[in-house]
């Protein structure tokens, strides 16, 4: 059986096929490769479906979305609501269900000291994650950024328990400052993200700034680690614009399921609110969706039949 057909509360990696140790070992290698030259895009799927169909658009990696999977749940985007158990599920059938890299967005590491923050990534590298996300913010509005010197030894906890599994997970250090509104959020996103590089990130991340000043700062400040921007409204910037700042990988976070939720919301308060089908105007077609769905499942029967048939 695949990862992606297990229970949701198993988070191990597999024996054979898709869910082997030596897929996910593959999977780590051109995740870090990815990351060496150029930029890419790695979208954010909400769910099954849509990681289906972001591989079948070629993309080279996926990267998971704490807002779009929460919303999916009918949960705000908070990790009170969003438990650890609750993304580690959905990180394991995000990973279990593609043949691609997936970095997981591992909110704060679900726990203010470095040992939680240790013992979880841990359990998240279990999950069959070619990297991870750890954020720096606190959820406490009061208080929003954890200390730099605590921020610090959270992310050195994150590294120590990726090299202790020998798992070739790439670490991803994210200094929250612009989403918290921080009132010199460059400069301080520069110094932790700084601090973070020398504590063993292996990517860094300042989600917020769509201005390409902003942007170039960030990326020399890090130079020669890479940098991930986050894109989730049209800022006028392409992919190949935001490449000539040097940046070399370029996520989504929730704004694929955004998109989603806009069609559904505008379609549904019409047909509620006018009695009209206006919303329907311009759909993908079933037989489309359908089609594509059709030729991905028997795919993935034949290659579950190979598979057995070499094991057995």
């Amino acid at each position: 059986m695949d990862t992606f057909e297990q229970p949701m509360t198993t988070h191990r990696i597999g024996t054979g096929g898709r869910g082997s140790l030596e897929n996910f070992r593959a999977r780590r290698r051109a995740f870090r490769a990815l990351h060496e030259a150029g930029c890419f895009v790695i979208p954010n799927p909400w769910d099954v479906g849509s990681a289906r169909y972001l591989q079948q658009l070629g993309f080279t990696a996926l990267a998971t979305t704490s807002a779009g999977f929460a919303f999916s749940r009918g949960l705000p985007d908070s990790e009170g609501a969003l438990t650890c158990e609750r993304n580690l599920a959905y990180i394991a059938d995000i990973a279990g269900a593609v043949d691609v890299p997936v970095n997981a967005d591992f909110a704060s590491g679900y726990g203010a000291s470095p040992q939680d923050v240790a013992d979880n990534v841990t359990r998240c590298i279990a999950a069959g994650v070619a990297g991870l996300s750890i954020e720096d913010a606190t959820g406490d509005p009061s208080s929003p950024l954890y200390e730099l010197p605590l921020a610090v030894e959270r992310v050195r906890a994150a590294r120590e328990a990726i090299d202790q599994s020998r798992a070739d997970v790439l670490l991803t250090a994210r200094a929250e400052c612009f989403l918290v509104g921080h009132h010199d959020a460059l400069r301080e996103s520069v110094r932790r993200l700084q601090a973070f590089a020398e504590a063993g990130a292996d990517v860094l991340f300042a989600p917020g700034p769509h201005d390409p000043t902003a942007i170039k700062a960030l990326v020399d400040a890090v130079r020669p680690k890479p940098i991930n921007v986050l894109v989730v409204r049209d800022s006028g910037l392409s992919v190949a614009d935001i490449a000539a700042l040097g940046v070399r990988r370029i996520s989504v976070g929730g704004a694929l399921a955004l998109a989603a939720w806009t069609g559904f919301t505008r379609a549904a308060q019409k047909l509620k609110s006018e009695g009209s089908f206006a919303g329907f105007a311009s759909l993908v077609s079933y037989a489309d969706i359908n089609g594509f769905f059709l030729t991905d499942y028997r795919t993935r029967q034949s290659d579950r039949g190979r598979s057995a048939k070499a094991s057995g």
